[in-house]
This record gives structure tokens, sequence and C-alpha cells, in this order.
């Protein structure tokens, strides 16, 4: 999720529109001049043909892909099991309201972000890496991270344990799947669980902290708790508004690789 296809789509769409728009009023006028002189039919340059024909095509997508829907793959395991890899997502580009391309400024406020929703947003480290994950905290709020155990503004989230599967047969590791319930928002997430012995030489877990969210910004979590770079590992740990791309709401195909066949079986609304 790294290609930033919109500032591809700007300069193509500019590009193509400049070359037609020049052509239409400065040069097309002296040629269909020369063609009646001549009487024969006006010969279009191949280069302001192209432009012709690809211009609306490429401005109608950019206008699609910018202010109504993004298709998106998923690349890692950091969103299971809510998201597997090789999963192609839509993401609505207008709930959180309309943003300029590439910049991201909001010039219509629709919607917020909601706790519970899947979010797509630019790495705030590098403004260009796109990072999906879940939104838990909304701006005031105060979140903890403890011992694998979430809380908002002193609440506990409630958690359902649905099952506990090893991850190697006789091995120390645990992965516990819960039912995770936050706002209106219920899905799924991974802990990973180790053996006693090994909690007692290390009591405590990488991302463990309390953050109180600042206006304007976010706090993301991963369902897959322990395999995720979030709000608990990245720089500033919070994504700021204009960092926004849109709303994931739904798994349209799964297509791992290249070596295997695209399928359609986990289509269907994202939790």
């Amino acid at each position: 999720m790294d290609f930033d296809f919109s500032l591809v789509l700007i300069v193509l769409s500019a590009v193509t529109g400049l070359i037609w728009l020049v052509d239409h009023f400065l040069f097309r006028p002296a040629r269909l001049q020369q063609a009646q002189t001549e009487q024969e039919a006006p010969a279009e340059p191949v280069l302001v043909e192209y432009s012709r024909s690809f211009f609306p095509v490429l401005f109608i997508v950019l206008l699609l892909r910018s202010f109504l829907f993004e298709p998106f793959q998923i690349p890692s395991r950091s969103m299971v099991p809510t998201l597997e890899v090789g999963d192609f997502i839509l993401v609505n580009k207008f709930t959180y309201g309309l943003r300029l391309p590439v910049i991201g400024t909001r010039f219509v406020d629709i919607g917020e972000p909601e706790r519970g929703e899947v979010m797509v947003f630019r790495n705030p480290e590098d403004n260009f890496t796109n990072y999906i994950k879940r939104v838990i905290g909304l701006p005031g709020d105060r979140v903890r991270y403890l011992n694998k155990e979430l809380t908002i503004n002193g609440e506990p989230v409630p958690q359902t344990l649905l099952q506990a599967l090893p991850a190697v047969p006789g091995g120390p590791k645990v992965f516990e799947h819960y039912q995770e319930t936050l706002g209106e928002n219920s899905y799924r997430i991974i802990k990973i669980r180790q053996s006693a012995s090994t909690l007692e030489r290390s009591p405590t877990y990488p991302g463990d902290g309390e953050w109180v969210v600042p206006e304007g910004h976010y706090f993301v979590l991963g369902d897959n708790r322990d395999q995720s770079k979030d709000s608990r590992f990245l720089k500033g740990h919070f994504v700021p508004d204009e960092n926004i791309v849109g709303h994931a709401f739904a798994i349209w195909m799964h297509w791992e690789s290249f070596t295997s066949l695209p399928s359609f079986g986990r289509a269907g609304l994202i939790e």
C-alpha cells in the first residue's frame, strides 16, 4: 500500500488536458483553415489525438479515486483476523470528509472517524506509506495498553475469549482469539500469550503505555495486537487528521500472489 497513484493521475490528467486545450485554442484553428484552403481533412498530431482520448478517462478516474472510492491490497498480517494478506479492499473517501488529493487537506466536513472503525491513513513518520489500522482513541481520549489489556478513559474495553490455539504443538506461545466491542463496533482480535515461566522472566510487554490523544489526532491499533506497528510504536504515536485517507468498509476480492488464483470467498463488509 505504498504507491500513491493519485499523484500519477494528477500529473497525467494535467499534461493531457493541457496539451488538448493548447492545441484546441492555438493550433487547431490554423489546421482547419489550412485544410479548407487545400480542401483536405485536417491532420491531427498523434500526441494531441492521444491526449484528447485519454484526458476524460484519466480525469474521471482521478475524481472517483480522490472523492468516492479507492481500492487497496493488504500487504501484511497486522489486521489479521479481520484482513488477510492478499485481501483487496474498498476505501470510502468521503465518509471522513472530502479531501484534496495527495496533500489530504479536508475542504468539506461530512463525518469523523469513530471508535472501532477500520481506517486507512498515511504513516505520519514519512507522510507517504499507507497504513490500515482500527481507530481506538478519539481526540481527548486517555488510552492505556497494559499487559495486553486495553482501557479508554479508565473503562476496560469489553473482550470475550473465543478460542486459544497453540502456535506450535507443545510450544510456549498460544494465539488467543477475542471478540472485542468498542462503541457500536464488534470485531475479532488476536493476542499472543506465553507460558507462565516465560512471563515470570518478562513481566512487561512491548507497547505498554498510556497516551492522551491530542485534538485533531487519532490513536490506532492493529487487530493482530502483537504483530502490528501502530500508535504504540509509531513516532509521535498519533495519526493527524490530514493524514487520513478514508474508511475501509468492504473486501471485494482475495488474491495473495500471481502464482495463485483470485477468489471471492472473503468478499463482504469489514467489521
